[in-house]
Parts: structure tokens; sequence; C-alpha cells
């Protein structure tokens, strides 16, 4: 039975008129046009993964109201964004969530389609959610699943039951018509790459995109080397000898993934390698934290209040002004591995995917 969602009274953006298509896009000052945004929700979460989550430290941010989210989300519509992302932490732990995504899809991009809205999730409480956020208007989903191995699974959440209830989340969102249903998988050397080989089968077997994220610098222990990355190549290698596999072209000039398919063509593997093969030079992507920060990078040292300016009575055109300023001043990559390179401000789960 589907989960009982609370009715939330929020301000409509349906019906809206659409932007002139005259609106300055956003660009930053290397010319990239950024077109995708990030929004997190929420920094709590109800699992501890061990590479992400060294304590039992729960939210440390504030989240806004559904309606606050809905106005700074409209600005950066305004602004030129095409496709919205909702992460967390756990997304699906925040109420109103269905209502968000109900609102979101009456706002319409500069060209006038409808945004392109996307959600992040660890799937635990997915298999009763997944028909309700589709009927609201949510394209895509994607999964986090760092093990195919029950045992490996629940020992990297530290969450008992977590393997049978994400499984049953990823076949719901798949019912649901929430198509692709992505699963991301970060890999760290000694501790789950073992799991490579039976990710590409379980991708052929389940009907779902399986990509991999080498490790980055963003986890709370402070505990990433280089060492521990495994590289873009040696996942190609590896899956070849067991499933041949066949490079494919990516679906935009932004895409984060190198795009593989299996010899017959069933299936799809996705390789995410920021430190390997970074792709800055490409980034068309702006996040927005659960406390209404901006931050331009992953790796920004930096957050930009834009919550603060609004609750302060800023109106939507001096808010609109301030988002210009700050993307203009996006950085140009970042620098792992680099002499002096800083971890951000934030580790991952109160930054937002």
């Amino acid at each position: 039975m589907a989960a009982s969602l609370p009715v939330f009274q929020i301000p409509s953006l349906q019906g809206s008129p659409a932007p002139d298509p005259g609106t300055t896009r956003l660009r930053d000052s290397h010319g990239r046009i950024i077109h995708d945004l990030r929004v997190s929700i929420t920094d709590r979460c109800n699992y501890k993964c061990v590479y992400c989550r060294t304590g039992e430290l729960g939210a440390q941010y504030a989240e806004l109201a559904i309606h606050e989210y809905l106005r700074l989300v409209r600005l950066f519509v305004n602004l030129g964004i095409t496709k919205v992302r909702l992460t967390g932490g756990e997304p699906l732990l925040r109420r109103g969530l269905v209502d968000l995504i109900k609102e979101l899809s009456g706002l319409r991009t500069l060209s006038g389609r409808p945004l392109d809205i996307a959600l992040t999730t660890n799937g635990h409480l997915l298999e009763d959610l997944a028909k309700p956020l589709k009927n609201a208007g949510l394209n895509r989903v994607t999964v986090s699943m760092d093990a195919v191995d029950e045992s490996v699974f629940e020992r990297i959440t530290r969450v008992p039951g977590s393997y049978t209830a994400v499984l049953a989340g990823i076949r719901a969102a798949r019912h649901a018509g929430l198509s692709p249903v992505k699963i991301n998988c970060v890999l760290l050397r000694g501790f789950n790459d073992d799991q490579v080989e039976n990710f590409a089968h379980f991708a052929r077997r389940e009907d779902v995109i399986v990509r991999f994220i080498e490790f980055m610098p963003l986890e709370e222990g402070r505990l990433w080397t280089p060492e521990i990355v495994v590289p873009l190549r040696e996942i190609v290698d590896r899956i070849g000898r067991v499933l041949p596999l066949r490079e494919l072209p990516p679906n935009d000039p932004g895409e984060t993934a190198r795009r593989y398919t299996f010899a017959d063509g069933i299936g799809e593997i996705g390789i995410i390698a920021p430190v390997t093969q970074a792709f800055c030079g490409a980034c068309s992507r702006v996040r927005l934290t659960s406390d209404g920060k901006i931050r331009t990078c992953l790796f920004s040292q930096i957050d930009h209040d834009l919550y603060g300016r609004m609750r302060a009575g800023a109106a939507d055109e001096e808010l609109h002004d301030y988002i210009v300023r700050t993307i203009n001043q996006k950085e140009a990559r970042h620098h792992i591995g680099e002499p002096g390179f800083l971890k951000p401000s934030r580790s991952m789960v109160h930054i937002g995917g």
C-alpha cells in the first residue's frame, strides 16, 4: 500500500506566465552555460554509509519551507535552468516532496518546455513513493547503491534489511515509469571494488543503467587517498573481460558519465571519473544547499547565501542579479591531487549530490 502523503498548502506556480526568452542566461566567466540545478531539500539521511558518515550526526543545516525552495528554483529557471535534480541527504525523508515536484512540473523553461525533474535517493523508501512521485511529475530517479551483494550492502549502510528495501524500490521505480532508472555506485579499493563485475550483470538483469563513480574527497571522516580510487580504465577493463563493452556517444556535451553498452547492445554502464578524467571544462551545474546557499562547485570553499538575502526582503530582481554575479565567479576546475588542495567546507551529505 502506498504511503500516506501529507497535503500542503503552498503558493502555486502553475499557470504563471512564461519568462521572456530574451532573459539573460546563466553563463560563467569561462564561457560555460549553466543549465543544471541540484537542489538539496534536507541533509538528513536514514543511512550511515561508512564511506560517507563516520559518526551518528544527523542534520547539521536548516531546511527551508517548500514554498521557499519553489521561489528560489523559479529564479534559476528564469535564468535558463532546464533541469532540476532534487537531492539530500535523503530527499524522500522530506515532508512535502510530492507537492514540491507537482509545483515544479508547472514551471516552464525559457523555451517554453517543461522542466526536466530528476531525483537522487538511497531508495530505502522508494517502493511506496515511486508511483506518487511519477504522478506528480518526476521524470527520472537515480538510486545510490554501492553493492549488489546483500551482506556487503548492509555492511556499508549499517542498516539491517536495507538491500531488500532498495531492490524493491528500484523495481517499483522502473514499473512506475521513472525511466531510465540509474544506479550510482561509489567504488573504494579494498572496500567494495569486488562488486564491479556483479554490477554489470545486475544492469542487464534489472534493466537499469549502472554508473560507477570514482571516490572523491567529500566524506566526513576525511579518509580519502589517491590509492583508494578505482579508475575508469580499470573498471572498463575488468567488465570487458566478462562482458565485452563498446563506448557510446554522450547524450549532451555537459554529461558527466562516459557511457558504454555491452557487445549485444543490451544494457548500459556509465563511469563518472572526476579524479582521473576530470570533466570540469564542460560543467553545466550549480548547487543549492538545503539551507539556501549557492555552491558553484562541489569543492567550493565558499557558500553564497541566497536564502539570507531572500529572507531579508530582497526582491526577485535583486536575487536575480545576485545569482548572475555568483555564477560568474564559478571555479574553472577542481584541484584534486594537486599540492595545496583543500577539501570542501562541507561533506557530500551536507552539500547535496
